[in-house]
């Protein structure tokens, strides 16, 4: 999507007031334009907007409502609801929104639509960079998160394990990586656990594999979980479970977005992308419950349940990743419903044994407006993973504390990492908000991102 930047002389100011400060702006403001907001009967509440006429008709200023200072919750991207607000034209900010970047990246993600399948008017807006921001950095990472976006948007019939590969290797081409992919039957002697998850489907299971960056920098390694639709295998999902199952990829399509951010930065790392790419189906050779499978690894892993199946496709590659001991190894998936029941679906929770790499991730968490919460990688629980005829099983019975056995599960599987890290994201807003559409969603890649900046800037 083209950029909302622009350098102009004449773009139209748009005043951000408060409740608490807007009796001071309507004294500045002349007397047609009070009066007008006066009938307009504009109260500055958060998202209140107003375009006040210019005595020839055009508009003179445009104000927007943002939460109070002490407010009990502020929306860092309510900004982010502008462009579906204005005018065709050119805007720049008059005064400092709470955070001015934020703000701006807002608008940027504000602008995006989906339009794949049917014609959407897209918002003719453009802002001028406020200053002290950087355009090229927001557009970054903008553009990786509407990557994402039409990643998880587009439905499986288009979006299936060679879909998400094509990408994969568009996305290698543009910046000069490698990308290679096992497929099919290939991945049955050495990839055994993303071979049977995907084997009941038609469309051949794959492990995409990018390389990039200097070999002699940092090794960083992101695994993506791109299940590409998921039916729950033969332990079948309701069809209300089943509704949005086409997002069941958004760890790969997150992966991809940050992978995107990493190399269009040129940050100094040796950065391999994993991303096991599958579809669960349903057929008459699907794996089945209390099916036994020896993983890459060599651990036996029991079927508890085939709807766990993105554990199973992680681990293989997980293990794969770690035989490389990279400095830092990263996986991102749409794994647990535990997580949303604990967190919604605004807060994905991240596992980690590194205090140090657990606090910067928290940190720019909250200085990306991209939410995390850290949870317990809690080892009393690692024996509810405890099988009687196998290593471990994927689904431990009881259903408590899902999100955690899960990361225990793959925890099982890394063991030369220096550093990991595990995110359980949803990858989807269930209801639209500022500068977040109703539909899929980018979730930790701008947080993990930011930490990387810092890192291997």
């Amino acid at each position: 999507m083209p950029s909302v930047f622009e350098t102009s002389t004449t773009a139209t100011p748009i005043t951000f007031v408060t409740k608490s400060s807007w009796d001071a702006v309507r004294e500045t403001l002349p007397p047609a334009q009070r009066q007008f907001a006066t009938a307009s009967a504009f109260a500055a509440k958060a998202g209140g907007y107003l375009a006040l006429p210019a005595p020839d008709g055009t508009i003179a200023q445009v104000l927007f409502g943002l939460e109070d200072d002490g407010a009990r919750a502020r929306d860092p991207f309510r900004p982010g609801a502008l462009p579906g607000l204005l005018p065709p034209g050119t805007y720049r900010f008059a005064n400092a929104p709470h955070d001015a970047r934020l703000a701006a990246l807002a608008f940027a993600l504000g602008s995006y639509r989906f339009a794949r399948y049917r014609k959407v008017d897209r918002p003719d807006v453009r802002l001028v960079p406020p200053d002290g921001v950087d355009p090229a950095e927001i557009n970054r990472m903008a553009d990786a998160a509407m990557l994402a976006r039409d990643l998880i948007n587009a439905p499986s019939n288009d979006m299936g394990p060679d879909e998400l590969a094509a990408t994969a290797q568009e996305l290698a081409a543009e910046f000069g990586a490698s990308c290679a992919c096992t497929i099919g039957e290939d991945l049955k002697t050495n990839f055994p656990l993303i071979h049977a998850v995907g084997m009941a489907s038609d469309r051949a299971p794959r492990l995409i594999d990018i390389a990039w960056g200097d070999p002699g920098h940092p090794k960083v390694t992101l695994v993506g979980k791109g299940v590409c639709f998921d039916t729950g295998g033969l332990d079948l999902k309701p069809s209300s479970g089943m509704l949005i199952m086409k997002k069941d990829m958004g760890g790969a399509a997150n992966v991809l977005a940050l992978a995107r951010m990493v190399m269009d930065a040129k940050l100094k790392v040796r950065l391999r992308v994993l991303i096991p790419a599958v579809e669960n189906a349903v057929s008459g050779n699907a794996f089945r419950p209390l099916d036994i499978f020896t993983s890459r690894k060599g651990i036996t892993v029991e079927i508890g349940n085939t709807d766990a199946e993105g554990r199973l496709v992680l681990a293989d590659a997980l293990a794969l990743a770690d035989e490389e001991k990279p400095e830092l190894l990263i996986d991102l998936g749409t794994l647990t419903g535990a997580a949303r029941v604990a967190l919604g679906p605004d807060l994905p929770p991240f596992y980690t044994n590194d205090e140090t790499l657990a606090a910067d991730v928290a940190r720019c968490a909250v200085t990306e407006n991209d939410p995390l919460w850290r949870m317990p990688l809690w080892p009393p629980y690692d024996a509810w993973l405890d099988s009687k005829t196998a290593t471990i099983t994927n689904a431990p019975s009881g259903g408590f504390a899902g999100s955690i056995t899960c990361a225990l599960f793959l925890q099982r599987f890394v063991e030369q990492a220096r550093s990991w890290l595990h995110v359980d994201i949803y990858g989807w807003t269930p209801s639209a908000k500022p500068a977040r559409p109703e539909g899929g969603e980018c979730q930790a890649a701008r947080a993990i991102y930011k930490m990387l900046s810092e890192r291997y800037g």
